[in-house]
């Protein structure tokens, strides 16, 4: 850990769980840091705080900031919840959580012999930025589906790092947000995928579910190295527990990297050779050249899944009515409109597998 030591200046954003803040370094530097409250307490101006700056030495993108670690003079209280999950475990800063499924829980009836999802679809995508667009797709054709998210262990751990699900929250878009593995600080917490597909399903009454890993993604540029491999995992656990699932394909027009230009090779690593049971991946009808490229690169998922051909028409609208940013690696809906139609047409399929139940 590179650890520093700072003053806070003043407070910024604030969203559920977190709150930004301006801190003045020890050194006579200044930073912004992220504060997640059920953790640290929420630090106020004139607070001394203790850092976690690697993140922010190495300048990277989604999590490129400093993390308050703690208030020395400021402790907050223990919490006297129930509960033996813990997450982050054997770090310094594991946490312990109340997990839906162990034996304290109110729920832990209704999940201790569950073992079926009942058909219900499963939309898989690998980045985080996906999961506003795969909503604005099922809410389209599906206003009142109860949608949950379910947040993987591949990106961020803590959920309150996301505004986008706390802004799908508020505005009524997602019933709740399950984090599963080491992800902590959902509505509810859970040890697996699929436990936490279960308790999607039989605590939330979710109509469809989204699974996705936090914000961030970590790459190796080799095949096997990258966080979104999980996605053909969760495939597997969604057919195991008698879901639909469907493939939503990482898809960029825009960006400048071969290996992910067309159908990353994200999507084709995941659902071609991880993914050992069959799903419905979802071929955005894309106009043009690029459009039929799409589906000439899908064709290779062919063996193992359904392909299954949605339009895009009306998707721009309904995803310009999002009540979050839409933001893939840095570029927008106008600069790489094919990555969030992709995914919206996930949506879209998902919620027409709703109409045919």
């Amino acid at each position: 850990m590179r650890w520093r030591r700072g003053t806070v200046i003043a407070a910024g954003r604030v969203w559920t769980g977190a709150v930004e803040l301006e801190v003045r370094l020890d050194d006579g530097g200044r930073c912004v840091a992220i504060a997640y409250v059920d953790l640290v307490g929420r630090p106020e101006p004139g607070d001394v705080v203790l850092l976690n700056v690697g993140a922010l030495d190495l300048d990277l993108g989604t999590g490129g900031f400093a993390l308050v670690v703690a208030v020395p003079d400021r402790l907050p209280p223990d919490t006297t919840a129930p509960g033996h999950l813990i997450k982050a475990r054997y770090t310094p800063l594991q946490a312990t959580v109340l997990g839906a499924d162990e034996p304290a829980s109110p729920h832990h009836a209704a999940l201790r012999d569950a073992t079926s999802i009942d058909a219900m679809p499963v939309v898989v995508a690998d980045l985080h930025s996906a999961l506003p667009a795969v909503i604005a797709g099922v809410r389209l054709h599906a206003a009142s589906a109860r949608i949950a998210y379910l947040m993987t262990d591949g990106g961020a751990l803590p959920v309150a790092l996301s505004r986008t699900v706390a802004g799908l929250r508020d505005a009524g878009w997602i019933v709740g947000c399950i984090s599963t593995g080491q992800s902590f600080g959902g509505d509810l917490e859970a040890v697996s995928v699929h436990s936490g597909l279960l308790a999607a399903r039989h605590v939330l009454r979710a109509d469809v579910v989204v699974v996705t890993q936090g914000p961030g993604n970590l790459g190796t540029d080799t095949r096997w190295g990258f966080s979104g491999v999980a996605a053909g995992e969760a495939v597997n656990a969604a057919a195991v527990l008698g879901g639909r699932a469907v493939a939503a394909l990482r898809v960029s027009q825009a960006e400048p990297r071969d290996r992910h230009r067309g159908i990353s090779h994200h999507s084709l690593t995941a659902y071609g050779s991880v993914a050992l049971t069959p799903a419905d991946v979802v071929i955005p009808l894309l106009p043009g050249d690029f459009g039929a490229e799409i589906r000439a690169a899908a064709q290779q998922l062919g063996e193992r899944h359904r392909l299954v051909d949605v339009g895009i028409g009306g998707l721009d609208a309904a995803l310009r009515g999002c009540p979050v940013p839409l933001s893939t690696m840095g570029r927008g809906l106008d600069d790489d409109p094919a990555a969030f139609l992709a995914s919206a047409a996930a949506g879209r399929h998902a919620a027409g597998l709703l109409a045919a139940t």
